[in-house]
């Protein structure tokens, strides 16, 4: 069965909504990808923005979604990404990017709920 995490993440102070978006798509989106090779079936980035254009210091600014076929490539992606060249290479990058003591992980039980056609 599949595994999902949902990572919420924070831009660094100072950093604006547009540069950040764009050197996490030119840059880090990049190294998720070689890393998560071989290990993960999807990665996307959710960029957020409030619907009242309002930034609340609370908020996230990505909603980052990783699925894995199953617990065990989960478990074998983070011993890969826990090897120290690994590692201090993705940390190096998120200095640049994000607030790293915002970073909130999880994983997901999903419920759908079956809806009529739009109509």
């Amino acid at each position: 069965m599949s595994v999902t995490l949902i990572t919420l993440l924070k831009r660094r102070e100072g950093m604006s909504k547009a540069d950040f978006i764009a050197y996490y798509e030119a840059n880090h989106r990049v190294i998720g990808e070689q890393v998560l090779a071989g290990f993960a079936t999807s990665y996307v980035r959710k960029h957020l923005h409030p619907l009242d254009g309002e930034t609340q210091v609370f908020d996230a600014d990505v909603v980052l979604q990783i699925t894995f076929p199953d617990e065990e490539r989960m478990q074998a992606f983070f011993e890969h990404a826990g090897k120290p060249d690994i590692a201090a290479m993705i940390a190096e990058d998120e200095e640049k990017l994000f607030d790293r003591s915002r970073i909130r992980v999880f994983t997901v039980e999903e419920h759908e709920s079956p809806m009529p056609p739009p109509g």
